[in-house]
């Protein structure tokens, strides 16, 4: 039987990080890594191998050079069952490993709702994390017109846009009032929607879907409110649920949620089992309620705790919480959002100041890349912590974004941000004079003094 110090059970971006930081910690130790397939594939960049990029080739994490240069064992196969008493797992090919330590990457796999009638039904899709349904999907798809994305994420958003970009016609559902609304306040996802529209894309927001129609493949998709919209092809896009049930037939604590129990330092209940990534439970920074976050940003965060935790703890590195910090663009726009939205605030009773400033992302703003850049800060009303914050402007916004993360993950007070010092360049950032972050805060200050 072989045995390895730690084995990791997952190759994604949550998997592979936490070999990676496990050995960069403990460099004495054997690490071995279980992946279900060859290739792996860079979740985020998943949608652009329908439009932008030429292959799903292009969009290939290089994990086993990554690994293989830093001594870690990587094994393609899928595992069974895992047997924490004894501390082995079982494989399909009847073979065992012995471990010490386990993490448990596991993922995530697509929601399918209940009213999808018929699983056989030709060209309905989700978006899974594997290659080979990937490429089977882009070249059915390839041989259609009129497409139906259900689901106004960012991946169905990101992907609609990237269909549009290949020649379809497409026509995003959501059923919140807005596309995006769980991310971003309506002033914000009302303007990302403009520029969808703008590009090409149909947008039906406010409606929920009732049924796919067709025979053997699909014809339309009929919605809540009455209407029928014609359907070539139809892409689920409704979010992911964990993959535990591994763990939960090994006697792993999970959730009434579907999650791996975990602590701050990505432990089980389980001695000497940790979990990353979508599978494990989340936990909002602001609000402190379980969480459905699932990033690969949030999995890599998650997996470096536990790959500097797995024999013993460092008590100054622990996750404190998912800030859900998230990004995209589209086209030249970029847009950015991080923390609780103020809906989300309101409905969680938490009393907050809103500053909203629109400047320009450089200085003078007629250069010729220049965009209008607008930054929303929500701050708590007495305290005037910072628990969210949004962007949108040019591609820029996806590093801003980054910053005010770190605001929130600091605990960083308005006062704190309006005498920060920064570095500006006319061809890289605002004017130190009208920085829209600054500016913003200095909005939320105004209102504080007001009482």
């Amino acid at each position: 039987m072989k045995s390895t110090d730690v084995l990791v059970i997952g190759g994604s971006a949550a998997g592979m990080v936490a070999a990676l930081t496990g050995k960069s910690s403990w460099p004495e130790k054997n690490f071995t890594l279980i992946k279900k397939q060859p290739d792996v594939m860079v979740p985020c960049g998943i949608p652009y191998i329908f439009g932008t990029l030429d292959s799903s080739k292009q969009n290939i994490m290089p994990v086993d050079q990554m690994l293989a240069k830093n001594g870690i064992d990587s094994i393609v196969a899928t595992v069974t069952a895992i047997n924490t008493a004894e501390k082995t797992v079982t494989l399909d090919d009847g073979g065992q490993i012995a471990y010490r330590k386990l993490v448990v990457a596991t993922g995530s796999t697509p929601v399918k709702p209940k009213w999808l009638r018929g699983a056989d039904l030709g060209n309905v899709f989700v978006i899974p994390k594997d290659k080979v349904y990937l490429d089977e999907m882009k070249t059915r798809l390839a041989g259609t017109k009129k497409v139906v994305v259900i689901g106004a994420g960012f991946i169905g958003v990101e992907l609609s846009d990237e269909l549009v970009k290949a020649g379809h016609e497409v026509t995003l559902v959501e059923k919140l009032p807005n596309i995006l609304a769980l991310a971003f306040d309506a002033e914000v996802s009302e303007k990302i929607e403009s520029i969808l529209i703008g590009r090409g894309l149909k947008v039906k927001t406010g409606t929920g879907v009732t049924e796919i129609t067709g025979t053997d493949t699909v014809t339309g998709v009929k919605l809540e409110d009455g209407s029928t919209l014609e359907a070539d092809a139809v892409v689920l896009s409704m979010g992911y649920r964990p993959n535990t049930q591994l763990a939960r037939e090994a006697g792993i604590a999970v959730d009434e949620d579907n999650f791996i129990a975990t602590d701050e330092y990505m432990r089980t209940h389980t001695p000497d089992v940790f979990a990353v990534g979508d599978c494990a439970q989340k936990r909002d920074f602001v609000t402190r309620r379980r969480v459905p976050t699932m990033l690969a940003s949030t999995a890599c965060a998650e997996a470096r705790i536990a790959g500097m935790n797995l024999f013993n703890l460092h008590v100054v590195k622990t996750f404190s919480g998912t800030i859900a910090i998230y990004s995209t663009a589209i086209g030249e726009h970029g847009f950015g959002t991080a923390g609780i939205t103020e809906a989300r605030a309101t409905e969680e009773g938490l009393a907050v100041h809103t500053g909203v400033f629109e400047g320009v992302d450089r200085h003078p703003g007629n250069l010729p890349d220049a965009h209008k850049q607008l930054v929303k800060l929500i701050a708590a009303k007495h305290s005037g912590v910072i628990v969210g914050g949004e962007v949108m402007g040019g591609l820029s916004a996806g590093e801003l974004i980054n910053v005010i993360g770190l605001a929130i993950e600091n605990r960083m007070t308005i006062n704190s941000i309006i005498t920060s010092q920064i570095g500006t360049h006319p061809c890289l950032t605002a004017s130190p004079a009208g920085y829209p972050l600054i500016k913003a805060a200095e909005i939320i200050a105004a209102k504080m003094r007001k009482g």
